[in-house]
Formats: C-alpha cells, structure tokens, sequence
C-alpha cells in the first residue's frame, strides 16, 4: 500500500473512533444529587456510590456553599454548586433527605426550576425520606402521582396517593422511606437507568440479597 493512502486509512480510522467515543460518552447516564446543610448522609452517600458502581456520572451539587454539614455532622463536598448545574441535562435527578437538609433542596429556585423541567420531561425524578413530603409535595411536583416518603412526612402527602411502601416508582417518579430503604432506593434508580441486569449485577456484589 502506498504511504499516502495508508494515511488516509489512518485517518478514517482516527475519525471513526474519535466518533465512537463521542457516542460513548453521550451514552453515558447523568446523575444530579444535590445536597445541603442537614442532609441526611447514609441516603445521600448510598445514591452516589450505588449509582457511580453502576458506571453513572453522578455530580453532587450543593444548593449553599460546596461543603455541608450533613445531618448526623458528617462533612460533605460537592463536585458544584447547583447554579453551575442549571444548563446541563441529566437522566435523572435524586435528593436525599434529612431535616433541615430537606428544607433547604425545597427553598432553592434553581433547584425547583431543574425538577419541574425534568418532570415535564418525563426524565426520572427521585426522592427519599423528607424528600418527597417536603420538597415534590410542597412545589406540585407529586400531583396524581402515587409517592411514600418517612413516615413522620406522610400526613403531608396526598392521603389519595400516599403509599406505606418502601420504595414507589410511578411514571418518572421514583420515592422511598428513608436510610433504611436507600439501598433500595438507590438500585431502583440502577434497574431504570440500566436494566434489571445491572441493578443486580450491583446488589449482588454489595451483598444485597435478592427477593
């Protein structure tokens, strides 16, 4: 073969892969997890890890300054904070839950904005212990959608599609009780962003037992 046209070979392959990559990384599903002074750190952390062994690209946004103090005065640093997040698009957006960590997810606009376009969207849309009570019921974001949440928040659910269960997937809409049920929770989101085979591949080796 010629130099020149093994050249051009080169460089069709060269774009070729450059190509694939690109839809590698477009194919890769994108996580929101934003947190704040007072969320709780066993849901917050078991979403991230479980979803990052999972192979998402999971970005933990603060919605106040990078580092929180969790509820339990466990010290978190966020990748962002959640104004840097507001033009990006992501498969799924999931808050913990903890008080007053919860109240300030419901306080921030920037926030609210991204849940309701992602709702809209129909992209999935998660919440956890006073998650769903607290922020998605208070903002009209749980509306004829049948959600549970910590016992303690359920009276502010809609009593017509208030659940007891552990964990509630309806629609786009994913809720769960609290620490107890986050790894739970958190291989839910695996099994709808990646499939059943994922989600057990993951629990699996975390040692979760299987129904």
């Amino acid at each position: 073969m010629r130099p020149k046209a093994a050249l051009g070979l080169f460089r069709i392959s060269s774009f070729v892969l450059r190509i694939s990559h690109r839809k590698e990384v477009r194919m890769a599903k994108r996580v929101l997890v934003p947190i704040a002074d007072g969320s709780e750190e066993i849901e917050a952390v078991c979403i991230i890890d479980t979803l990052r062994r999972a192979a998402a690209e999971v970005t933990v946004a603060s919605v106040g300054k990078l580092q929180v103090t969790a509820s339990r005065g466990v010290k978190i640093v966020a990748d962002a904070g959640i104004a840097n997040c507001t033009t990006q698009v992501y498969d799924c957006i999931a808050l913990p839950g903890g008080m007053p960590g919860a109240e300030h997810l419901r306080d921030s606009a920037e926030l609210i904005e991204m849940l309701r376009e992602q709702k809209q969207a129909g992209r999935l849309y998660a919440a956890i212990c006073a998650a769903p009570a607290v922020v998605l019921q208070y903002h009209g974001l749980l509306e004829k959608v049948r959600a549970t949440c910590h016992p303690a928040f359920r009276n502010k659910l809609d009593p017509t599609h208030a659940s007891d269960e552990r964990v509630v997937v309806d629609g786009p809409c994913v809720t769960s009780q609290g620490a107890g049920t986050a790894i739970e929770f958190a291989l839910k989101l695996v099994e709808l962003l990646f499939g059943a085979a994922k989600a057990n591949e993951v629990g699996k080796a975390m040692l979760v037992e299987s129904d």
